[in-house]
């Protein structure tokens, strides 16, 4: 799903950034940087801990590209190494994106993404509920056995508006484009319009995850 009705193409970008550095990955495949995926000319703030790599999936509840790539992400989240740490970052390229943002971080406060993710997408794609304002959020999440005013209590705390901000912060330093999409080690950048489907970007992510070892200082 493209930004604002989401006219400029990650694509687009790859194409005007030119020819750039070329690697290979252990399958033999080859990348590009400036074509498969970008350098971020500015670092993005990372929360792994020392001798971690951080990936970053940034996905919007409501894309249906998002929802397909669901089940690709799980399989991959399965073989991650051990150096790496996934991390989840909900968009906002619009202001009516962040009761969705929300959600993500409460589920994640109630330690329930694991039980009810794949729900929020059910809801969304199968089932056609908008799941877009609180009390609608809201009202599903008590359906699924959450306690409602506990919900809403955690929906409307600091410290989930703390992590939306933090989120869309994060969306502004990879200069996120269209989701789904993939940020490693604060560094690397690629997503399914630069590689061309999500399955290649994930192949570009496990090689952007050996160049951001191989550019760790020595112990």
């Amino acid at each position: 799903m493209q930004r604002r009705e989401f006219s400029i193409t990650a694509a687009a970008t790859a194409l005007a950034l030119g020819a750039g550095a070329t690697g290979v990955n252990a399958q033999g495949q080859t990348f590009k940087e400036g074509g498969d995926y970008l350098v971020l000319d500015k670092p993005a703030s990372t929360e792994a801990g020392a001798g971690k790599i951080e990936v970053v999936e940034f996905f919007w509840y409501s894309c249906p590209h998002c929802n397909r790539f669901e089940p690709q992400l799980e399989e991959w989240i399965k073989k991650m190494p051990k150096d790496v740490v996934l991390r989840r970052a909900p968009i906002a390229f619009k202001p009516d994106f962040e009761p969705q943002q929300r959600l993500y971080f409460v589920l994640e406060g109630m330690g329930k993404v694991v039980e009810l993710n794949k729900k929020v997408f059910a809801a969304i794609h199968v089932e056609k509920q908008a799941l877009n304002t609180l009390p609608l959020i809201a009202d599903w999440a008590e359906k699924q056995g959450v306690n409602k005013a506990k919900f809403i209590e955690a929906y409307n705390s600091f410290p989930v508006a703390t992590k939306t901000r933090k989120a869309t912060m994060l969306q502004d330093a990879y200069a996120v484009d269209g989701v789904p999409a993939i940020g490693i080690a604060g560094k690397y950048y690629t997503s399914g319009s630069l590689a061309q489907t999500m399955e290649r970007a994930l192949q570009v992510t496990d090689y952007a995850i050996g160049l951001a070892r191989k550019s760790r200082p020595s112990a």
